[in-house]
């Protein structure tokens, strides 16, 4: 019996000094810089639209997955005292703490408040800041995100059916928006489209986009950002995709801005009509290319496309194109611009990266302008064994390549100045010493972009010449 209670003493002696030491080992600070907390999202969202001052809060969990002990650093509101967000970390309101300990598998919990006056004009549609998180030297961030103002907000949305989108409210798309298969999004006069950074809008197979502005009333497309250095910033959002198979797309005056890009237009899903006409519309400022057209078929009519990147029109694997009155200047300046404004090709790659081939059935340039700072604004990118029709008619042209054929090249003005209003400030419009004055053919189309008479000797490009009185 002795021996028995021997045993039994030295195996609870054992046990605590086991457990004695694992308790230990958990109170203390692990700083091993491998370290990361979890967090019960990625984004704490306030996706209530306000209709009136109003103050929302949400919660955030923190945790610690680690079998140690931890020790944040610092867990800081980025935004500071002028955020419009406030957390409250162990009961302390704070806009930041220091050496906050969690122990192993453990988890605290911060309560993020906004307050917004959605009726302040100055506020963006997408008030946003973050919660930073510094643990040994790692730094993790949580996003907030608040709906800033009165409008209609998407956020990785999908639209089915028959949608009219009208102009008593803007639309905010936050990470994307889709009209879905078989769907048509119809926006009226007016409307206002509004990305927040690096959202986009596509558009599925078999479906239509259908953009309805009007000369007094155009529909408008740009970021979110209302403060003035966004104004004319490049890259703010991604931009507006007719994807493969979609069909139909009718865009009247539409201004298109300092996106990544404009239109990218992916191959037919009618065999009958052109997969997207396009008239009276302004396309600039973009971080890459104005339009992009992969194999499909574009007609535009009084179009504006004007400082991107790298191309303002970009034909890869051909297509069929008929542009009339078209202004191209691109004076891009927040960068080395490399590649030429106009860019057409009759091949390309497929998605696993071997050659295709199609043919460039048309692609006619009527009555045009394009120009800009680099030596040529035209690259004609071919290979023999697809066909490769193209037609500058009636243009001034910005290039190097020989353009004595007169089947290619007809009534067209070389490296002359078209002597736009006000490059600096995206102004394409003609002043009264321009080459482009009466130079064009008539094509039947009466009135320019603004709404102008043309007469029967037009002047290139989208804009007519109208003397001040």
């Amino acid at each position: 019996m002795r021996r028995f209670k021997l045993f039994v003493f030295c195996l609870l002696a054992g046990v605590i000094a086991v457990v004695s030491v694992s308790c230990r080992k958990n109170d203390k600070i692990d700083a091993n810089p491998v370290l990361r907390l979890d967090f019960s999202t990625d984004t704490v969202f306030f996706d209530t639209v306000f209709p009136t001052v109003g103050s929302l809060t949400q919660r955030l969990v923190v945790y610690n997955p680690n079998n140690s002990k931890v020790s944040i650093s610092k867990i800081q509101l980025v935004g500071g005292a002028a955020s419009n967000y406030r957390i409250n970390i162990n009961g302390s309101p704070v806009i930041s703490a220091l050496n906050v300990e969690l122990p192993a598998e453990d988890s605290i919990y911060i309560f993020v408040r906004v307050t917004i006056d959605p009726q302040n004009q100055s506020t963006p549609y997408v008030v946003s800041d973050s919660i930073e998180f510094l643990t040994n030297g790692n730094r993790q961030q949580v996003k907030l995100v608040a709906w800033g103002r009165e409008a209609v907000f998407y956020r990785k949305a999908s639209l089915k059916g028959n949608i009219f989108w009208d102009s008593l409210k803007a639309h905010v798309i936050y990470e994307s928006l889709r009209v879905d298969t078989n769907s048509t999004l119809t926006i009226m006069p007016g409307a206002r489209v509004y990305f927040h950074r690096d959202a986009y809008m596509a558009v599925s197979w078999q479906s239509t986009l259908k953009i309805a502005g009007t000369l007094d009333h155009p529909v408008r497309f740009q970021g979110d950002r209302m403060d003035p250095f966004y104004k004319d910033l490049p890259g703010q959002w991604s931009g507006i995709y007719l994807e493969k198979g979609s069909k139909d797309h009718e865009i009247n005056y539409a201004y298109i801005k300092n996106g990544f890009y404009g239109l990218a237009v992916d191959s037919m899903g009618s065999s009958t009509m052109p997969m997207l006409t396009i008239t009276n519309s302004i396309i600039q400022n973009m971080a890459s290319v104005g339009i992009y057209a992969s194999g499909t078929s574009i007609t535009s009519v009084n179009c504006v496309i004007g400082d991107c990147a790298r191309n303002c029109i970009a034909v890869d694997n051909g297509g069929a194109y008929d542009f009339r009155y078209l202004t191209v200047g691109n004076y891009w300046h927040a960068s080395v611009r490399k590649t030429s404004s106009i860019y057409l090709s009759n091949h390309g790659y497929n998605i696993i990266g071997l050659p295709t081939y199609n043919p460039l059935s048309k692609a006619n340039f009527v009555n045009i302008i394009i120009y800009g700072t680099n030596d040529d604004e035209i690259e004609l990118d071919s290979v023999a064994s697809a066909q490769f029709e193209y037609t500058f008619d009636h243009a001034i042209l910005k290039t190097r390549l020989k353009t004595t054929n007169p089947l290619r090249y007809i009534n067209c003005m070389i490296n002359k100045d078209p002597r736009f209003v006000d490059v600096s400030k995206l102004n394409y419009q003609i002043d009264s010493i321009s080459p482009a004055i009466k130079m064009g053919k008539d094509l039947g189309i009466p009135l320019d972009i603004r709404g102008n008479a043309r007469g029967n000797t037009p002047a290139l490009g989208a804009y007519e010449y109208i003397k001040k009185e």
